[in-house]
């Protein structure tokens, strides 16, 4: 008699039970689910018997954070900082999935007002002008920044038209993602250095 299949059976359990993304930032605002993506991590993890997502992304960033300072011999932990990681993450949380953002199509760039309520409000005024000033030292493109009662109004601007296209392309969320500062950003706060301003 042939031995039961076993992969098929979680597959099939977890398509019951309507497992979403794990990868999102807020479960309730989970996308549709990503059922080729779920396979591929099923079958890797069967290959030691041990899963391989940590189930949320901030956990799994903090997760990622504490391993390199784990790694690392020189590594003050008197002065590591996970509470300020995690409400640097919190904020990062607010702005992508709370901001209301209206974007003015300007001939050579955009001009992006970005408000909120509460939570989302402050994190718009903390991470709009820090992420400004990381955008202007990127491309061949002007960046301003400036914080207003109800959020921040971000203007990106270039006189190269292929440039140009990308702004218009990436929109406020894309140049709010641009850049691979984050992750550095992310392991500085965890070790108590004080950047953009960030408490």
């Amino acid at each position: 008699m042939m031995p039961p299949r076993r992969s098929s059976a979680v597959l099939a359990a977890l398509a019951l039970l309507g497992w979403t993304s794990i990868g999102a930032a807020d479960d309730r605002d989970a996308g549709h689910m990503d059922h080729g993506r779920h396979m591929d991590q099923e079958r890797q993890g069967a290959t030691d018997g041990q899963p391989k997502e940590a189930g949320q992304a901030a956990f799994a960033t903090i997760a990622e954070i504490v391993a390199i300072l784990d790694a690392d011999p020189d590594t003050d932990w008197s002065k590591v900082d996970l509470k300020a990681l995690r409400a640097h993450l919190i904020d990062m949380n607010a702005l992508t999935l709370e901001a209301t953002v209206t974007e003015e199509v300007l001939a050579d760039g955009l001009a992006i007002t970005a408000t909120g309520e509460d939570r989302a409000r402050e994190a718009i005024q903390r991470m709009v002008p820090a992420h400004a000033a990381e955008l202007d030292a990127m491309q061949d493109w002007s960046v301003s920044a400036e914080t207003t009662a109800e959020g921040a109004r971000l203007v990106v601007t270039s006189a190269d038209p292929a440039i140009q296209a990308k702004i218009k392309g990436l929109g406020f969320f894309g140049l709010m993602a641009t850049g691979s500062h984050h992750q550095v950003h992310h392991l500085a706060i965890a070790r108590g250095e004080p950047m953009h301003g960030h408490r």
